[in-house]
């Protein structure tokens, strides 16, 4: 019998989100640091942008994430075209009444899909700002919150971008990570291949493997554990030297801000909880600190053209941070 949420405690909530994991591990198979680092943004309460081509299965995530805890979730694609009002709502005149109603948008939902992110204009991206940043959406001069947990998972493809309009920071400093989805291993490719073209499941939604397993009161409960694991001082320092040596390190224009020491502890603390822990360690700090600040820097003009990624000079950073033993 699961534990109600105000009774849960942290071996309970380890051991319910090992088997989540599990669970969304057996869907998309082969992406299992993928689906740890989706975990851990949505039990510090943050968003994820998810980068990599089409077919990686990254709706397959989200609506298999959303089924496990009876979350409501929409979806939107997002295009030239598309208008702020279609992801937030806005109102409407009634005749019969003679009254404005406010018709809600897919932005009132627990896991928001926002598909090609960056195939929309910026008045249209901007939309999302305030539901992500206040958990809430105006209409007319009136707020209205959005159900929670609330989630945003915004997805862009790297290698098509002629017609897209780049995140400007601000917005992409609201993602408390950056995911990268790529090809599943070989033998994960085969497996999957399997399981898709199985005749069995010819006539069912590959999701109806996935079990009904929680509900959003306990999701709202792993968060609250999570903002109560314990941060060392000198683990909460390590954090903020390695933002901050993101400022001075050579090859980098523009470095993290205070915005990416705050989520890299944020996330340490939903690690931490994943494996049962009521404290971060220096482990926890490195493992993250690649998502968490990959979208935050900006390397400079001569080590892109060294063919330099952000991940490797992210990695150079972390290995010359000293981490505080324990």
């Amino acid at each position: 019998m699961t534990a109600s949420p105000s009774e849960m405690t942290l071996s309970e909530a380890a051991s319910q989100l090992a088997r989540l994991r599990d669970a969304l591990n057996t869907v998309l198979i082969g992406q299992q640091s993928v689906v740890e680092q989706t975990l851990v943004a949505l039990l510090s309460g943050g968003h994820v942008l998810i980068e990599g081509v089409p077919g990686l299965g990254k709706t397959l995530l989200v609506r298999a994430l959303a089924k496990t805890f009876r979350g409501k979730f929409s979806r939107v694609q997002f295009t030239p075209d598309l208008m702020p009002s279609d992801v937030t709502g806005h109102s409407m005149y009634h005749m019969e009444s003679q009254s404005f109603k406010v018709r809600r948008g897919p932005a009132f939902t627990n896991l928001l899909l926002a598909d090609e992110i960056n195939r929309a204009p910026a008045k249209t991206q901007a939309a999302l700002l305030e539901v992500m940043q206040e958990k809430q959406v105006t209409i007319d001069g009136n707020s209205f919150p959005v159900p929670s947990p609330f989630m945003v998972l915004a997805t862009q493809n790297p290698i098509e971008q002629e017609g897209t309009y780049p995140l400007p920071e601000a917005e992409l400093d609201r993602f408390i990570m950056k995911v990268l989805i790529d090809f599943p291993q070989s033998d994960d490719e085969a497996l999957l291949v399997q399981q898709v073209t199985d005749p069995a499941l010819a006539r069912k939604d590959y999701l109806d493997q996935v079990e009904v397993m929680f509900d959003p009161e306990i999701v709202k409960s792993w968060q609250r554990l999570s903002w109560s694991i314990l941060a060392d001082k000198e683990v909460l320092d390590y954090a903020v030297r390695v933002c901050r040596a993101t400022r001075e390190w050579p090859g980098i224009a523009r470095g993290a801000g205070p915005r990416g020491s705050i989520n890299l502890v944020t996330t340490a603390r939903a690690r931490a909880l994943m494996e049962g822990r009521d404290f971060i360690v220096p482990d926890d700090i490195k493992s993250l600190a690649v998502p968490v600040l990959r979208h935050r820097i900006q390397l400079s003009a001569e080590r892109e053209i060294e063919g330099v990624s952000t991940d490797q000079v992210l990695r150079e950073v972390l290995e010359q941070t000293p981490a505080p033993r324990r």
